[in-house]
């Protein structure tokens, strides 16, 4: 570590200068001296020290202010202030004022190497912080939100606007489309990056599951609860806690989150302590929480207490132009996984999937392409590869409207014509099932 820390020595008497010289040049350390404050700031501001050993006193400028004005750098070293025994006041106050540790002459040697060796491991810990903090933000910008669409572009424009506030965010669309990525998104580029972001999918639990899940529980809370756990609340403290399939919860957890929201406090499950959590809160649901309210299933004071901000992702079918990159995101990411020599696609599989609707969304796509590359034999993905395209291939259909003319029959005749059932086996909305309808002229028989 020493051959990495650069010293700056400023102090008026020569003979101080040379022996602090020579003792840390033999421990291994960068050295520098100047005679007094104005050249030690010169030295500061056309190369950076780590730290500073500095005399109180000395003729024109004293160390005091010149302590002051290398706070005003952009970056602050270690200072350490050398003082006589009789301005030990001064010092303190230099030690109140931002200083790292002062010493006195004279100097023992010993004593002296080993506060330079706690301020060398002061400023290897910053430089770790420093570097940590860079490989999150570098973390952040390679977020797998992949496309270039315009409908992508909007979303993406209304995250870097949302990521910065406090507000509550819900987050809608249809399944698979990567609601989870947009949270992670908006909280990456937020003040909180640095804390956690904790997600509970809430339509994956009970009631009881998920008040212990958020709120957590004491020892003997219930059966089975054989030690104090934190809840998804209070870990989420400093950070996010993201609320999947908001719409899924009970009545009685909408009266339960309502209050945690609004007064950042809760109670463990069979503990009577008040907890308190700063948060931030995302939602994301594929329902019509608008509707629920209409209904009386959804709280309308919970509702407008989530819905600050509202963020619409389109589905996949809407950004089309998106497809051949995420295809490209997908090869690349399970080649990686699998340890495959990387692969590419023809061109009659990528045209099929450029033209295919995905009721599933991107998930259904990223499913197409890991499948595609288990199932491949070649280095290249091919039409037959991929679902649907044997039959594509050996049929006589012409096109790949004909084939979903062929699907949505199927399915409409599987639910006798139940307009609301085809379209929720087919994952789409009722509107977008009847434009296919009429589009394909089918008629009930």
């Amino acid at each position: 570590m020493p051959n990495r820390v650069s010293i700056l020595i400023v102090d008026d008497e020569e003979s101080v200068r040379d022996s602090l010289y020579n003792w840390f040049i033999d421990d291994g350390y960068r050295v520098e001296c100047a005679g007094n404050a104005k050249k030690a700031l010169s030295l500061l501001n056309e190369k950076d020290f780590d730290i500073v050993l500095a005399d109180i006193k000395m003729p024109g400028m004293d160390g005091m202010e010149m302590h002051r004005r290398i706070r005003a750098l952009p970056r602050v070293p270690i200072v350490i202030i050398m003082t006589a025994f009789a301005s030990v006041d001064t010092a303190v106050l230099a030690l109140k004022e931002g200083a790292f540790d002062y010493v006195t002459k004279p100097f023992d040697p010993d004593d002296l190497s080993h506060l330079i060796r706690n301020a060398a491991t002061q400023v290897a810990l910053k430089t770790e912080n420093e570097n940590l903090k860079e490989h999150v933000t570098t973390l952040v910008d390679v977020e797998d939100i992949v496309g270039e669409s315009e409908p992508l572009n909007k979303v993406l424009k209304e995250v870097e606007k949302v990521a910065p506030a406090e507000s509550s965010v819900i987050i809608t669309g249809e399944s698979g489309k990567g609601k989870e990525l947009v949270a992670r998104a908006i909280h990456s580029n937020s003040p909180r990056k640095y804390f956690p972001l904790i997600s509970v999918h809430c339509g994956a639990l009970s009631e009881n599951l998920l008040e212990s899940e958020l709120f957590g529980h004491e020892k003997g809370a219930f059966t089975g609860a054989a030690f104090n756990r934190k809840g998804r609340f209070e870990m989420a403290d400093g950070g996010t806690i993201f609320l999947d399939e908001i719409g899924t919860i009970s009545a009685k957890m909408q009266v339960e989150l309502l209050r945690v929201l609004e007064s950042k406090t809760f109670i463990r499950v069979g503990g009577n302590k008040e907890i308190s959590s700063d948060f931030r809160v995302i939602c994301a649901t594929n329902r019509d929480l608008q509707e629920m309210v209409s209904n009386g299933t959804f709280r309308e004071d919970l509702y407008y207490r989530l819905n600050v901000v509202n963020i619409k992702i389109p589905p996949l079918r809407e950004r089309p132009d998106d497809i051949p990159g995420l295809v490209n995101h997908f090869i690349k990411k399970y080649c990686t996984s699998m340890s495959r020599d990387m692969i590419s696609i023809d061109s009659a599989a990528m045209k099929h999937l450029e033209s295919f609707e995905y009721p599933g969304n991107v998930r259904e796509l990223e499913n197409m392409i890991e499948r595609a590359i288990v199932v491949g034999n070649g280095k290249v993905i091919k039409l037959k590869d991929l679902p649907m395209g044997r039959e594509v291939i050996s049929s006589s259909i012409e096109s790949l409207d004909d084939l979903e003319k062929k699907h949505i029959a199927k399915i409409l005749e599987k639910y006798h014509w139940n307009i609301s059932r085809t379209a929720r086996a087919l994952s789409v909305d009722r509107a977008t099932l009847y434009n296919k309808i009429k589009k394909y002229k089918l008629k009930q028989e």
